[in-house]
């Protein structure tokens, strides 16, 4: 019991409409980690932490504090260019797992990828999901994470292996979302890879999120980062780049200038309906994935794809520019280069 933390104190400041500083915040994650602290506490925390609207200050303590709580593997190297493709979820789209396919191409072009995530919570087919379904598994050997990166610029950081302090609150988790309620942590996961890659590529949920999410990137020290928002015409978003839409884009670090909207047609790409970006699950997934290598998928999903894989490779400094990354996405799926490699990473991991 963590008896030095006044946590009814702060839960009650929180009630009040008023935010926490980072040691307040921290104090309050830690409470969190607890579990021997109390359920219903915790829910009302959590709940009253969302309906004043989480602070740059507050996101950014839970973070680092739940970054520092992670298992470390021991001997990892983290390389210079490393970049974690990742989206919040959350949207309730639908849509076909996009950032896991977008971080097989970036692998394939050079780029060692850092990649957390986890099985579906909110939808029909999370990373995890998807990964396992085109063959690569992930719960594996701290060594065998290790080699993948050496050798593939590939590995996946597995969220439960990684983050044993969130059994604690999950349940409460669970018990607000049952309620309708979203908290801190339907935003946080992508923020707390345990090796804290120097680059990254976020999608959020919401379009109330990319400026925000951005300031915390910039205070965990992100290299260069870009956090996106595609704002759907028929209304709703997807929390990733899109043809089906406006995309909202705020960079961070070396790109903290970039700031504004992209459309597709910024890129030589088409806009397409979001109907076309939808998959299913991890099975259905699978099949799509195979489609979409051998250039077979909905026009709309091929091009979302290597919109994101162009930008991710902007991003890590692989090209100098998104348009060129369009051009190096299509070209090694257009020789085969990123179906051989998927090829090779199932061997490895077969192996």
């Amino acid at each position: 019991m963590r008896a030095d933390i006044p946590w009814r104190k702060l839960s009650e400041k929180v009630s009040c409409g008023n935010s926490l500083d980072e040691v307040e915040a921290t104090q309050m994650a830690l409470w969190l980690a607890d579990a021997e602290e109390d359920f219903e506490g915790k829910k009302d925390f959590l709940r009253a932490l969302t309906l004043k609207g989480e602070s740059v200050e507050e996101v950014f303590a839970f973070a680092k504090t739940f970054r520092d709580l992670s298992r470390h593997v021991d001997g990892f190297s983290v390389p210079e260019m490393a970049i974690d493709i990742v989206g919040t979820g959350g949207d309730k789209s639908g849509t076909f797992n996009i950032s896991s396919a977008t971080s097989l191409i970036v692998a394939a072009a050079g780029v060692p990828v850092i990649k957390h995530g986890n099985r579906s919570i909110t939808s029909e087919s999370g990373s995890a999901d998807f990964l396992a379904g085109v063959g690569v598994p992930v719960e594996v050997p701290d060594e065998k994470l290790i080699r993948s990166l050496e050798e593939l610029n590939y590995c996946f950081f597995y969220a439960p292996a990684f983050h044993p302090t969130y059994k604690a609150f999950m349940p409460v988790r669970k018990a607000l979302a049952a309620e309708g309620h979203k908290t801190v942590f339907n935003i946080l996961g992508p923020l707390i890879n345990p090796v804290s890659p120097p680059m990254y590529l976020l999608g959020v949920f919401s379009e109330h999120w990319v400026d925000l999410l951005a300031a915390v990137l910039e205070r965990l020290s992100v290299r260069r980062g870009l956090v996106c928002h595609c704002v759907l015409p028929e209304g709703g978003g997807l929390d990733e780049l899109a043809t089906a839409g406006v995309n909202r884009v705020c960079g961070v670090g070396e790109l903290a200038g970039v700031n504004g909207s992209w459309l597709p047609g910024d890129f030589g790409l088409e806009s397409r309906p979001r109907k076309e970006l939808l998959g299913g699950d991890p099975e259905e997934n699978r099949i799509l994935f195979g489609d979409f290598l051998n250039g077979a998928a909905p026009q709309g999903l091929q091009d979302t794809i290597v919109f994101n894989a162009a930008t991710s490779l902007w991003v890590a400094g692989r090209v100098p520019s998104v348009r060129d990354g369009i051009i190096l996405a299509g070209d090694i799926l257009g020789n085969g280069t990123v179906r051989r490699y998927v090829q090779k990473l199932r061997e490895f991991y077969q192996d």
